[in-house]
């Protein structure tokens, strides 16, 4: 008789580019920040880029005494630009449910700042049993850790450090800016095209 493992199996996903695609949102919010701030911000640049913290982005477009106090304004802002155009991406509730009918736990770890995350998923209707913000790269792997992840799921090259800091599985996914080579060579155990084929793979390593 097999077993049982000692803690429910427990998967980790980032957010943006993972589970959602904010492209539009951030879009939207950095267009509002630029027409405020009057300085311009090339926004296709920007969301061809995104995992880094915003203070990290913000560097190339604003003087760095000012960074701190943009990043603020860009978070306050970012609720009534960025949460409705943002949708989920394909595979995305399937894949949490598809953790939940096995009796494990979603959690999501994101660099976001964590209202604003929340405001996300709430809006998509996306449950997760956990919500962890502010946490980028190796700094996930704190969170990841104290939450007992076996696997944790992300589309970005700090996503795959953050696993390997854990200890977790890394499983990549496409959707973002890397490629299916630059997250193996950062030392992703699994790539996936996309979260739609994230459920079948999760049966096969349950199994």
């Amino acid at each position: 008789m097999d077993s049982m493992p000692s803690h429910p199996l427990t998967v980790g996903f980032d957010l943006d580019m993972t589970l959602i695609d904010s492209r539009p949102g951030i879009k939207a919010a950095y267009l509002a920040l630029s027409a405020e701030t009057g300085t311009p911000i090339d926004t296709d640049l920007v969301v061809s880029r995104l995992g880094p913290p915003v203070d990290d982005e913000l560097r190339n477009w604003f003087p760095a005494d000012a960074v701190a106090a943009t990043a603020d304004r860009y978070r306050e802002i970012y609720p009534t630009h960025a949460i409705v155009p943002s949708l989920a991406l394909p595979g995305a509730r399937e894949s949490v449910a598809a953790i939940r009918e096995r009796g494990g736990r979603a959690i999501v770890v994101t660099a976001k700042h964590l209202p604003n995350a929340e405001l996300h998923l709430a809006h998509l209707g996306i449950e997760a049993d956990a919500v962890i913000g502010g946490l980028w790269a190796e700094a996930k792997g704190e969170a990841l850790r104290e939450h007992g992840a076996d696997v944790y799921v992300g589309d970005h090259t700090g996503d795959v450090r953050g696993a390997r800091t854990a200890g977790a599985l890394s499983v990549a996914v496409t959707t973002g800016p890397c490629d299916a080579e630059e997250l193996r060579a950062a030392g992703a155990d699994v790539v996936l095209s996309s979260l739609t084929d994230f459920p079948s793979w999760l049966d096969g390593y349950a199994a």
